[in-house]
Order: structure tokens, then C-alpha cells, then sequence
């Protein structure tokens, strides 16, 4: 399918600075929709409440229905009717670590871009998943600091089996406990323009 013609969109609630959301940039740059609060939607859903994982499986909902994002904070969750949001089709997402240049390097804490782009990647949407990375500089690092583990989610042939591959790829690859502050290249000053926030 044509990356730009697959459905992608994102609820926003309004919890973090517009001028800061990775959601709002795509959708200034109309490569994702803004739905309004409670608009429904009948793809697969990244949720913060989610208990199923996004697998390969969900490749044909998101080709028919596309796929959306709750770009929400953790400290204001409760303010959130999800039974409104709800469609059967809440997804969450196996470990990943960030490459936003505010929690570079940390694992379960992406922004709305890489939340997106590593379910696209997942599901067999690569090219969607590069056409709303190449809008960030450290798009890029986002999938080199992954890449592996993604093809082991990508080749689960199940929500078990995906469970299994970050079950092996966690006990293998501990978690540093010390992490560069900023990607390769990238210094506080990039912080501070990067348009950033967390769904995790």
C-alpha cells in the first residue's frame, strides 16, 4: 500500500505543549489526522491501557481501517473515558527504547512517532513507519537502536510468540543502567527545538 494513503491518526488531549507534541508535527506536515476527543475509530488502537500486543496479525486492519495513537499523560490518565474510546482493537506495544532526544536511550518511553512507527514496522508497514520518522532528525536512530528486536516482533507469528522474542531479547540484553543524555550528534540546544512527548 501506498505509505501515504494508509489512515493514521492520533487523539489529542490537550497534555502536553503543541508546539512540543511529535503527533502535532506530523499532523502540520498532514501525514497524520487529529481526531477530536472521543471521536471513534475502527483501527487498531495504541492504547496506554492495552493488554494485547500489536503483532503482524493486525497488518490487514491497519491496510483497511488504519491505526491511532492516544497521545495522553500518565499523572492526568484518570481525566480519560477510554470505555468512549473503546473499539475491540486496543493494541499495546512489546519493549522498545526512545531515540527522542528527551529520553534517548530509554526503554518504554516513546513518543507518539515511535510509538506509530515501530507498530507500522510490526505490521508490515515499514514505508509508512520511515515516512513519519523521516520528519525527525533522530527518526533514524529510533530503528537503529531497535532493529533487532523489531524483526524479532515482526516475525512473531503471534501475540504468544512476540511475548517470547521480549521475553529472550530482555534477558539477554540487560538494561544499562547508564545511557547517553542525547543521540549521536544531537546536544541540549536540539532538545529544546525537537517537538517531544511520551505515551508510555
Amino acid at each position: 500500500m501506498d505509505a501515504s494513503k494508509l489512515k493514521i491518526a492520533m487523539w489529542d488531549f490537550n497534555h502536553c505543549d503543541p508546539k512540543r507534541c511529535t503527533g502535532r508535527k506530523l499532523a502540520r506536515e498532514k501525514k497524520i489526522r487529529i481526531l477530536k476527543p472521543y471521536q471513534k475509530f475502527g483501527g487498531i488502537i495504541l492504547s496506554p491501557l492495552g493488554t494485547i500486543p500489536v503483532t503482524n496479525a493486525d497488518s490487514e486492519i491497519i491496510a483497511s481501517s488504519g491505526i491511532a495513537v492516544i497521545d495522553c499523560s500518565w499523572a492526568r490518565i484518570s481525566e480519560i473515558n477510554f470505555d468512549r474510546i473503546h473499539n475491540g482493537k486496543e493494541r499495546t506495544l512489546p519493549w522498545l527504547v526512545a531515540a527522542n532526544t528527551v529520553n534517548y536511550g530509554r526503554p518504554e518511553k516513546l513518543s507518539c512517532v515511535e510509538a506509530l512507527a515501530a507498530a507500522l514496522i510490526i505490521t508490515e508497514h515499514e514505508s509508512s513507519a520511515h515516512r513519519l520518522l523521516e520528519s525527525f532528525s533522530w527518526g533514524g536512530e529510533f530503528i537503529r537502536l531497535n532493529q533487532e528486536v523489531l524483526e524479532g516482533y515482526l516475525n512473531a507469528g503471534s501475540a504468544e510468540e512476540l511475548l517470547k522474542v521480549q521475553e529472550d531479547f530482555f534477558n539477554s540484553k540487560p538494561v544499562e543502567d547508564e545511557r547517553p543524555l542525547y543521540p549521536p550528534g544531537s546536544s541540549e540546544e536540539e532538545e529544546e527545538e525537537e517537538d517531544q512527548e511520551n505515551i508510555n
